[in-house]
């Protein structure tokens, strides 16, 4: 019964940390439009994406957590990871001002976020 318990939340920790990656990549592509109309879109989009990446590891921890000790599916560890990797290059790619993938990977990134999501 203590294990039943201890795996729900670890699995409701893992939704949280989807769900706030999610929001982030949502709250990423807004701030992308104030790069076009406001002065502050720059400094907004960046401290969005420190804020991002930080959500797909705090998702990879969740992933680990609810998997290690909790006895869970090792799919969403790798699900998590390779998020991680779509993040750093989303960062690289914006970094280096490459708007021809950086903006379709933004936009893959929200929909794969959406289906962990709604796997979840």
């Amino acid at each position: 019964m203590a294990t039943q318990v201890t795996a729900r939340r670890r699995t409701s920790f893992l939704h949280i940390a989807i769900a706030l990656q999610t929001l982030t990549i949502l709250l990423q592509a807004g701030s992308a439009g104030l790069l076009l109309t406001a002065s502050y879109g720059e400094t907004l989009h960046s401290v969005g994406a420190r804020v991002m990446y930080g959500a797909s590891m705090l998702y990879v921890l969740a992933a680990v957590l609810a998997w290690k000790p909790g006895g869970g599916p090792l799919r969403p560890v790798r699900h998590a990871c390779g998020f991680l990797v779509l993040a750093s290059a989303q960062v690289v790619l914006g970094i280096a001002h490459v708007p021809s993938v950086h903006v379709p990977l933004g936009v893959l990134m929200f929909g794969l976020s959406v289906l962990a999501l709604a796997r979840r």
